[in-house]
């Protein structure tokens, strides 16, 4: 560039997403990228793949992974499903009625409707015990106040229990 001659328009890099749209084909994801945006590492993605929870996963020539975008909702509602607490097991049983299509829509329907259920039961424990927790914080916030903090308070035994 030394030599004075103006710099050369270098083509725009070729947007691989861009040119599989153009044809008529999904952009798919590596599992690098599928980790980063799920947080599931890679060991993690490889097991759900072996364990029945996401089927076979395409893959390029070189028989690297690559991901579709919907395979990257299914693993977000995996994602949520155990958030939520249902168990390795559970998921594995509605991935396999996924799997058999229409004919197991009901029976998806009543496993999602039991485990919203316990999630709902769950939450009204939740409550019940940060309730009891906002309480013994108002407690202790008061006797700060009141100049008790190097009294020793009278309690009952298992008052600090959460009931």
């Amino acid at each position: 560039m030394t030599s004075g001659q103006p710099l050369k328009p270098q083509p725009l890099p070729r947007n691989r997403d861009r040119d599989l749209e153009q044809q008529g084909r999904e952009p798919t994801l590596t599992i690098a990228q599928v980790s980063e945006r799920t947080g599931l590492s890679h060991d993690t993605l490889r097991y759900y793949e072996k364990a029945g929870l996401i089927e076979r996963v395409g893959r390029s020539t070189g028989n690297q992974r690559r991901y579709q975008a919907a395979d990257l909702a299914w693993l977000e509602f995996l994602l949520r499903l155990r958030e939520t607490g249902m168990s390795i097991a559970d998921m594995q049983r509605f991935a396999a009625l996924r799997a058999a299509g229409n004919v197991s829509v009901a029976d998806r329907l009543a496993m999602l409707r039991a485990h919203r259920a316990e999630l709902a039961d769950r939450i009204r424990t939740l409550r019940r015990n940060a309730a009891v927790l906002d309480h013994k914080i108002d407690h202790y916030e008061q006797l700060l106040l009141d100049g008790h903090e190097h009294q020793h308070e009278q309690e009952q035994p298992g008052s600090d229990e959460l009931t």
